[in-house]
């Protein structure tokens, strides 16, 4: 039950994503959160260095979309000017936004990697989806109410896992 929270990859922020490094798994898409993975959670707009990012994913034949537990208004003022797809009120780490995430991509699982930054939403989604995970570091270093509870939760899972001789990384701050 464990390894369900394990990531297959560990960065320290998306911009270490590169295609080449994407490639280098057969993937071509990407299934992102949002809020403390792209973007602070209270920020509303992407930075100029994200925006180039997408661009440089695009370039390469990279797809992205966005999956978020957030509100539709607070996706959609984020990923419509860039053009990219998003679904909210996600529910993650059900599977269901992620599936309709991967069709919207016109991909299969074994072609897309799902990137957030909270092992008990993205990650567990993400592998309970069966596809390649990544867990970047946050963003930002305050989270809302809720996030707050489940960082406890992934503190202790992440030492479980280290316990276990699990992780291949650095101690995730």
């Amino acid at each position: 039950m464990l390894k369900k929270f394990l990531p297959d990859s560990h960065f320290k922020n998306v911009y270490n994503i590169t295609p080449e490094y994407l490639k280098s798994f057969g993937i071509k898409g990407i299934i992102t959160d949002l809020d403390n993975t792209l973007i602070e959670w209270d920020k509303p707009n992407a930075t100029p260095d994200l925006i180039k990012w997408f661009e440089h994913l695009k370039e390469n034949g990279v797809k992205v979309a966005v999956v978020s537990n957030n509100n539709r208004e607070r996706v959609r003022i984020f990923c419509e000017p860039l053009g990219i797809p998003f679904f909210y009120k996600a529910r993650k780490p059900l599977t269901n936004a992620f599936k309709s995430a991967l069709n919207s991509l016109n991909l299969e699982k074994d072609e897309v990697c799902v990137v957030g930054d909270q092992l008990l939403t993205d990650i567990l989604g993400g592998n309970n989806l069966g596809v390649h995970t990544i867990l970047v570091v946050p963003v930002a270093s305050t989270d809302g109410f809720v996030t707050r509870f489940n960082r406890k939760v992934e503190r202790r899972i992440l030492k479980m896992l280290r316990q276990r001789g699990l992780l291949k990384w650095e101690e995730v701050k």
